[in-house]
Order: structure tokens, then C-alpha cells, then sequence
């Protein structure tokens, strides 16, 4: 079992920035994938950026150049930073991990853009 505990959510105003932690703790294997997902009100979640497994990292065309992506392995630990965030980054954020025991999501935590 892995167990995923995000931070770092809050209300910030269009043009600010947030940065996500999302700290993964239990059986967590040397071979894995880690992303972050969102969620908008009344949307489906939707991907923001991960690690794919050939160490290639993919991003939502709506984040690219304004997200950051990051791992800390020594710590089991992902970052993501959000930078010029806009009113329609508005939404639940979800911490995902894959490997081969399995799929595992954080709780979310709310990131609301607001002025």
C-alpha cells in the first residue's frame, strides 16, 4: 500500500503563484510513475503534468511554461510549482502514483484563483 498526503492548496489571486508537495509514504517502488491531476468544478479530472517512466515529462497544454513538475526521490516527495495561475486553474488538485502494485490518489487539496 502507498499513501499520498498533498499540501500546499489555498486562494490566490490571478498572476500568483502556489507550489504543491505531495508526500508518498508505504511500499513505494524504485520503478514508478508520479502526476498531478485536476479537477474543476462540474469538469472530469484531468491530467496536469507527470513523470512518465522513460524519465520524459508530460504537460497539459493549458500549464506548459507556467507549471513545474519536480521530485525530491531521497524524500519520496513531488513538487509542483504554479506560476501565472489564472482563474481557470480553479479546482480540486489530486496526487497520483503507479507502479506495479497498483494505482494510489492523494485526497486533493483546493486550489481556488481568485480576485
Amino acid at each position: 500500500q502507498v499513501q499520498l498526503a498533498e499540501s500546499g492548496g489555498g486562494l490566490v489571486q490571478p498572476g500568483g503563484s502556489l507550489r504543491l508537495s505531495c508526500a508518498a509514504s508505504g511500499s513505494i517502488l524504485r520503478i514508478n510513475t508520479m502526476g498531478w491531476y485536476r479537477q474543476a468544478p462540474g469538469k472530469e479530472r484531468e491530467l496536469v503534468a507527470r513523470f512518465m517512466g522513460s524519465g520524459f515529462i508530460k504537460y497539459a497544454e493549458s500549464v506548459k511554461g507556467r507549471f513545474t513538475i519536480s521530485r525530491d526521490s531521497s524524500k519520496n516527495t513531488m513538487y509542483l510549482q504554479m506560476d501565472s495561475l489564472k482563474t481557470e486553474d480553479t479546482g480540486v488538485f489530486y496526487c497520483h502514483y503507479g507502479d506495479a502494485q497498483g494505482n494510489y490518489w492523494g485526497q486533493g487539496t483546493q486550489v481556488t484563483v481568485s480576485s
